[in-house]
């Protein structure tokens, strides 16, 4: 795989199904149409037999998750961290089951605790355009983009946004301890019209810092950011290194509780007591853990 500051395009996707092309046959990647070419999706208007590919899944998996390893990897670098994937770490439920795709953390292990763990991305890539191979001359050639073929690809998914919230979810509620890590989901679309709201409302409450596309190619009329930046298309990589370093300075942290107004008021009032603003959040957040915690 080739290394350098590049995010996802036509050539990257390219390099993908010629990479897989040497592990696998072209049935594991290609749908053959009844006219026999291979195609990686349905045309939206074709009416021959249809099938469910997945075989493709763990490879486009594998190679993203890789790809995104290698552009960070000299992000962490500048701040002393490292980047690992299938990163497990028991207390905010990533287990050997289910892994962070990619962490930057404090120790060079795939074990962590969470006090190793800096930021955790969840990779949800798939190939956007469609692609016709082939295989008696190995000719590939790019025919169109997501608009006009079926199947959504990445973050247009439905099945793999709620995934992906779910996963996030249960790692920020899984801990208390996981309350201080920042969590991105990585794909390389946009997110569907009916999660503009729930996107931008993950981010203000701190579920998912963003939903983040690394391929700057957007069809016109489909959305780049959504009003609150909880989805945004990166257009290099300058603004990749900007948002981790960002995110490395601005540490937020995830709190949540269900009190009625005269405990949440004792609260606020003993908070107030202290005397820096740090010391009056912490203290806050502090008091409103052991209230919820009984």
């Amino acid at each position: 795989m080739i290394v350098n500051e590049k995010l996802w395009d036509q050539d990257t996707e390219r390099e993908f199904v010629q990479w897989a092309l040497e592990r696998v046959a072209p049935e594991k990647l290609f749908y053959r149409l009844s006219d026999g070419r291979y195609i990686a999706y349905y045309p939206k208007d074709y009416s021959g037999k249809k099938e469910t590919l997945q075989s493709r899944n763990a490879l486009i998996g594998e190679f993203s998750e890789t790809l995104f390893r290698n552009l960070i990897e000299p992000i962490g670098q500048e701040r002393g961290l490292y980047t690992i994937q299938s990163a497990i770490c028991e207390e905010p439920e990533l287990t050997s089951r289910s892994p962070a795709d990619v962490v930057l953390s404090h120790r060079e292990n795939n074990i962590l605790s969470p006090s190793d763990i800096v930021i955790i991305f969840e990779v949800k890539i798939s190939i956007v355009w469609n692609w016709e191979y082939n295989p008696r001359t190995g000719e590939l050639k790019c025919i169109c983009d997501y608009r006009s073929h079926t199947g959504n690809p990445s973050l247009l998914r439905s099945d793999s946004m709620l995934k992906a919230i779910g996963k996030c979810t249960n790692i920020r509620i899984s801990s208390i301890k996981a309350s201080r890590i920042p969590i991105f989901v990585i794909g390389n679309t946009p997110v569907g019209a009916s999660y503009i709201k729930k996107v931008d409302n993950l981010k203000m409450f701190g579920i998912v810092q963003g939903f983040i596309s690394l391929n700057p190619y957007v069809p016109e009329g489909a959305l780049r950011s959504t009003p609150k930046k909880g989805f945004t298309t990166l257009s290099n990589y300058g603004e990749l290194r900007d948002l981790l370093l960002k995110t490395f300075d601005n540490r937020e942290e995830f709190f949540s509780g269900a009190l009625n107004h005269i405990e949440l008021g004792k609260i606020i009032r003993e908070a107030s007591k202290e005397k820096t603003l740090e010391d009056k959040a912490k203290r806050f957040l502090e008091l409103l853990r052991r209230y919820s915690d009984g």
